[in-house]
């Protein structure tokens, strides 16, 4: 078998794909097709592009009106809508809105007057979504798929490597991972756990033969005010960030599961631990304290 491995870079965050294949160029070939189908969902849903699909919805939801989307933005919509129904609310893909608050480059906290008023424009029950029509009945909303689309694109690489016949390899966007079998000899793929407080300390290395990984934390954008630290994952419901675990990694079939659910373990706060155990998912908590726990800290998933 041939190994390749592909670094590049996507949404915004260092990727990798690393496939095995019967020839070189059959690999080269397929990692090729996997990257363009990242860089296209890149451009749909992209945020910071106007020219994206995402950026016509909201034009859209700024000045009240709906929509027609086609069937893969409606998979997104019907996910996200799972999602704020299993988290009670706390996962929202409305609540991007709240960054325009948050500045972690200014090193202050947001006024509480500017939050109630971005609150008032938060809330997923306040769009109507009858697939495939989304309006937006409240102007001035508007939608990110930044909690699920950057996990759903590991998905679909993965699965477009798995159609092209590979059947050993890894993709790995930014720490999003989903495993297409074990290596070609048969070993698990070795995944390090970066310590959310030490950038150089990993905390556990997780063997994976397949399925997927996923993590959350509080590291990625945070501002320090008084020694307390404000992170980048934000309570829909308060417009302020969550305080109690420092980063959540889950394992599961999909990424995108696993992505979502850390997620909504951050936003559970306390509960979020006993949400995971509910729900059977192999997880690794790690709280603002350095307390540490879950399933993942008793024994590798092979």
């Amino acid at each position: 078998m041939n190994f390749l491995h592909r670094a590049f870079k996507a949404m915004g965050t260092p990727c990798e794909i690393q496939l095995y294949a019967t020839t070189h160029l059959q690999a080269s070939q397929i990692a090729d097709m996997a990257i363009a189908d990242v860089h296209r969902l890149e451009a749909l849903y992209s945020r910071y592009r106007s020219d994206s699909f995402l950026s016509a919805i909201n034009r859209v939801a700024s000045a009240g009106g709906c929509i027609t989307v086609d069937t893969e933005t409606a998979g997104l919509l019907n996910y996200a809508a799972a999602c704020h129904g299993q988290s009670d609310g706390l996962f929202d893909i409305t609540s991007g809105i709240l960054r325009r608050a948050w500045r972690y480059d200014s090193g202050k906290l947001p006024d509480q007057s500017q939050i109630m008023g971005l609150l008032d424009r938060v809330g997923w029950h306040k769009v109507r979504w009858n697939p495939p029509v989304l309006e937006f009945p409240t102007p001035g909303m508007e939608i990110d798929f930044g909690g699920v689309v950057k996990e759903y694109a590991v998905d679909h690489a993965a699965a477009l490597c798995w159609q092209a016949g590979i059947r050993h390899g890894m993709i790995n966007l930014g720490g999003d991972i989903k495993v297409i079998g074990p290596r070609a000899d048969g070993s698990p793929w070795r995944v390090g756990l970066r310590h959310p407080r030490d950038k150089e300390s990993i905390m556990q290395t997780i063997l994976l033969r397949d399925g997927a990984l996923a993590s959350s934390g509080d590291y990625e954008r945070c501002i320090m005010v008084d020694g307390i630290r404000y992170g980048h994952i934000l309570n829909p419901k308060t417009g302020w960030p969550v305080r109690r675990l420092a980063a959540v990694t889950v394992v599961g079939d999909f990424c995108v599961v696993a992505g979502s659910a850390s997620t909504i373990a951050m936003l559970k706060e306390e509960g979020g631990p006993a949400w995971l155990e509910h729900f059977g998912l192999p997880h690794l908590w790690v709280d603002v304290q350095g307390g540490t726990g879950g399933s993942l800290t008793c024994s590798p998933i092979v």
